[in-house]
């Protein structure tokens, strides 16, 4: 022990003798942390043959203002989880790092002028200081720091994995560019057109990207989920991102192009799409290949559209149009993905001057560019059905293109008496299955018609596209290729990893499309690993998401300088049993931490394949913030925060800091709004801790409201768990001299104590009800926080303990200042030992003290947690809920054990439900134990 150590623990100590009945929560906390610390009661260790449980928050990377106490809302429960697990027998991982590479930590280096790797081990021990303080029990040793080289060389190490596998590859395609935060995004990053960090409008680019293929396991990522214990929610987010869709792909022969201006396509007379014969020598025909749900209504397509970003527009635009349609492209370019796909927008186009043959129907139709076509799904190209689809309707109405009926629902039908398109009913009214129904066994005999003709083929399609991970910035791994001029690609090989990211002065990006790395010779200049001839490294980094793809596999195994992980370490503890943290990451990190775990089952690393086996979403938590009334434009503008889930309000935005100066006060306007550090309005548990101690934030964390709802922040509500926490201080106190170590004993005993067994005993009669009714709400309460506990309903175990101190504080009331009764001691001395344990997960620094004071040794952390005596909580009686016909018609209040044949003779005998059966036949009789009896009368 150190001097200051010991100087710690002679104060904490002194402090019994000075605040026995004043609750110093500050002391209480100093001094049980500090212990926690000594004892590092907190190791995990792996061995044992306990039951394993692995609870895990999301990967946070900190920033620069801490946490708030917003964060609690997910840090907080855990925390109770695991505590209570650990109670409970179990050998828990409860871990925590730092997600520290990526763009968040980069950004805000910039905008402090600080070198993000001096600046992120700072904001780190920051954010350590702060879990500590309020009470969690993370295991230190198993620390992680995402941009440390011992961890970054394992993301290398998947890289290369992923590579090997074919999963990883570089492509020169259109990307989604963020101007502001100048580097790629992959389409997931993408929220309605906008970077899902900076909300600024996204671009296309073309560049040089790396790629994970995540699209080779699209059916496994929709089939697992079927596995695991999520919110719907979440699933049904990652289905529709997935995108899964059943239908043909149809080539459609252009018929008509000046392509490059140099040949002219020859119409193709029996519909192959590839080429047609003449003269002896074939000649290819260009396609157009559309995908399509409804192959049915081919009959129907009257012209073409190809988003504007197509790569055959530029080939297939006669030069009588080529100006029309470049100016179109370049407002096209302009506007969102989501202005785009909006119902409600006028539609938009412009004809290329080319044509292609309907391949079922052999006419001609024309090809037109329109921005309501995104290359993000299917091919980029559709075939427009404008009596069927209602977009395709509106554009036909605009630029008079024909319609034609491909299914009627009445035979004068006419496709001049339409107003709208028609919905999927009626029967088809051209072509070869003409009388056919409209419905998905038409669409198997068309589909499979079409592949006998070698007109189109079944497919399935996926919304889902392949994960972009290149990043054109500094503060991310290194990317371990070489660009060898003689053999291309070449992987780091395994020994020279990690590629260390360089120390750097100047790291801002570019925005030209490289990264600042690429200016960096010493980086970029190095041998090919295959000939040894000068080559270059890659000087892309990875994406943050890359880091935490895996992340929840190194805490089981954080100090491997060999491996990433044991396949032992990863056989025992993994997979995860309890995944915590906001909905935002269901299509963005959960889904590629699955997609990374499948490639490792697959590469033999894991025995299990899906990485989270139950995931928890917390609510948010608001605060009453000042903003500004701003035009559409400034909104449109305005920054989120480091989770890009804060879009402004309707028209409204949250004060700057300078704003606050120069906007006059009368003019501010209140909302609530989600903590954060962008909105300037967040409360840190530092300065709640202060005002009134850990345990108050924790117990207010769990009693606010239900763990999955959004509350307001408030401080009366702190102020109320605070006087809870005094309260139970006060009671628990003047209990405590009560106290009988040998309570046990004596509720088992006889002779002298047969009395004390007599008062407590659940089958006891009268002579002490108040005893029995106490006792009763012990072990009841002892139940629902089991309960609760264990399925995050802290708001109702909180509840639940506020009950018990209220019967416990009506029991004192009646004691009338006189010693209690011997019976009445015992049981003083069960609830006195059993609330500290009730309380240690909640209120662990306040267990504690109530521990110690009992003269109990070690840690409430190591006690087991208290069983319910089954027999002491039953009710003495029961209200039974009599109904006709689902109609409350009386309650009963029966003896509790009452046979169910006894309880419906008493509701055929009750007065009210006679009344009620009188001229009616009875037809069935639904007794449920305990609860109801139902007649059910016709």
């Amino acid at each position: 022990m150190t001097m200051s150590e010991d100087s710690n623990e002679t104060a904490a100590q002194s402090h019994d003798s000075r605040s026995e009945n004043r609750y110093d929560f500050q002391e209480i906390e100093h001094k049980w942390q500090h212990r926690w610390r000594k004892a590092q009661l907190f190791r995990t260790n792996s061995t044992g043959n306990r039951p394993k449980f692995y609870a895990l928050s999301f990967f946070p990377y900190p920033s620069g203002a801490g946490i708030s106490v917003g964060h609690c809302r997910n840090y907080v429960p855990v925390d109770v989880s695991c505590r209570f697990k650990t109670m409970q027998g179990f050998n828990v991982l409860n871990p925590m790092g730092w997600d520290a590479f990526g763009q968040p930590a980069e950004n805000e280096a910039i905008k402090q002028g600080r070198n993000p790797q001096e600046m992120v081990p700072e904001y780190a021990a920051n954010y350590r200081r702060q879990l500590t303080l309020v009470g969690n029990s993370y295991d230190w040793a198993r620390e992680i720091n995402s941009s440390m080289p011992d961890y970054y060389r394992w993301t290398q190490w998947f890289f290369l994995l992923l590579y090997k596998r074919g999963l990883a590859y570089r492509s020169n395609t259109a990307i989604n560019w963020c101007p502001t935060c100048k580097t790629g995004l992959a389409n997931e990053e993408v929220v309605g057109g906008r970077c899902w960090r900076c909300r600024t409008a996204v671009e296309k680019r073309p560049m040089p990207q790396w790629y994970f293929k995540i699209t080779e396991y699209a059916d496994r990522l929709i089939g697992g989920l079927d596995t695991i214990q999520w919110p719907e929610g979440i699933k049904q987010q990652q289905r529709e991102w997935v995108g899964r869709s059943e239908g043909a792909e149809v080539e459609f022969p252009i018929r008509q192009s000046a392509i490059g201006n140099r040949q002219s396509v020859i119409p193709n007379p029996n519909l192959v799409p590839h080429s047609t014969q003449g003269s002896g020598a074939d000649i290819t025909t260009p396609t157009i290949r559309v995908f399509t749900t409804r192959p049915d209504t081919l009959w129907g397509a009257t012209f073409m559209v190809l988003a504007p970003e197509h790569s055959l527009v530029d080939a297939i635009t006669s030069p009588e149009q080529r100006e029309a349609v470049e100016e179109y492209r370049k407002r096209a370019q302009q506007a969102t993905e989501i202005e785009r796909q909006s119902v409600d927008r006028t539609k938009t186009g412009i004809f290329t001057g080319a044509y292609a043959t309907n391949p079922v129907t052999g006419e001609a139709i024309p090809i037109w560019i329109a921005d309501y076509v995104l290359m993000g799904y299917g091919t980029g190209a559709i075939m427009a059905v404008p009596a069927h689809d209602q977009r395709d309707f509106e554009f036909a109405r605009k630029f008079d293109i024909p319609i034609v009926l491909v299914y009627k629902q009445a035979e004068d039908e006419t496709p001049e008496a339409m107003t709208q398109a028609t919905a999927d009913t009626g029967a088809m009214a051209v072509g070869p299955f003409a009388g056919q129904p409209n419905n998905k066994e038409t669409v198997r005999k068309v589909i499979a018609w079409l592949e006998e003709g070698s007109t189109g083929r079944g497919v399935v399609n996926y919304r889902l596209r392949d994960w972009l991970i290149s990043r054109q910035r500094y503060w991310g791994a290194p990317i371990p290729i070489i660009h060898c001029d003689e053999h291309g690609e070449v992987p780091v090989p395994e020994d020279q990893l990690p590629v260390r990211l360089p120390a750097v002065e100047q790291y801002q990006p570019t925005g030209t499309g490289e990264s600042p790395l690429a200016g960096i010779p010493e980086f970029v200049n190095t041998a090919c690993p295959i000939c040894g001839k000068p080559a270059r490294r890659e000087t892309d980094t990875m994406g943050g998401f890359a880091c935490s793809s895996w992340y929840f596999l190194r805490f089981a195994d954080p100090h491997n300088a060999d491996a990433p992980f044991t396949p032992e370490s990863a056989e025992y503890w993994l997979p995860v049993d309890q995944y915590v943290g906001g909905a935002e990451h269901a299509v963005m990190h959960l889904l590629y931490a699955r997609f990374w775990t499948k490639v490792m089952h697959d590469a033999g690393l894991v025995t299990f394949d899906e990485p989270f086996q139950k995931l928890r979403n917390q609510g948010m938590l608001l605060a009453y913030t000042p903003g500004r009334a701003v035009a559409k434009s400034d909104a449109d503008a305005s920054e989120g925060d480091e989770t890009g889930g804060d879009d402004p309000i309707e028209d409204w935005k949250v004060l700057r800091a300078d704003e606050r100066k120069t906007v006059p006060e009368s003019e501010w306007v209140w909302r609530w709004v989600k903590m954060s550090k962008s909105m300037g309005n967040v409360i840190t548990p530092d300065e709640i801790a202060l005002r009134y101690g850990a345990d108050s934030l924790r117990l207010y964390t769990l009693f606010v409201a239900p763990f999955e709802e959004t509350v307001q922040w408030q401080d009366k509500g702190i102020e109320g768990t605070h006087r809870f926490a005094n309260r139970v201080w006060r009671l628990w106190n003047e209990m405590r001299p009560y106290y009988l170590p040998e309570w046990r004993e004596a509720m088992q005993g006889d002779g002298e104590n047969l009395a004390v067994t007599d008062g407590i005993g659940a089958g006891s009669a009268a002579p002490f009800p108040e005893v029995r009714k106490l006792r009763r709400k012990l072990h009841q309460t002892i139940r629902k926080v089991t309960e609760d506990i264990e399925n995050f309903r802290g708001n109702t175990c909180v509840a639940a303990l506020m009950e018990l101190t209220n019967e416990l504080s009506a029991f004192r009331n009646g004691l009338g200042g006189n010693a209690p009764s011997p019976s009445q001691a015992v049981l003083l001395s069960e609830i006195i030992e059993t609330l500290p344990l009730l309380l240690s997960p909640i209120t662990p620094h306040l267990a504690d003290e109530f521990w110690e004071r009992l003269g109990k040794e070690g840690f409430t952390f190591h006690q087991s947690w208290p069983e319910v005596d089954e027999q002491a909580a039953a009710e003495d009686a029961v209200t039974i809920v009599l109904q006709v016909n689902g109609k409350l018609r009386d309650r009963l209040l029966v003896p509790a054990g009452t046979s169910d044949a006894e309880v419906e003779e008493l509701a055929m005998t009750n007065a009210k439900v006679q009344a009620d059966l009188v001229g009616k036949q009875l037809r069935k009789v639904i007794v449920v134990s305990g609860r109801l009896v139902n007649l059910v009368v016709g």
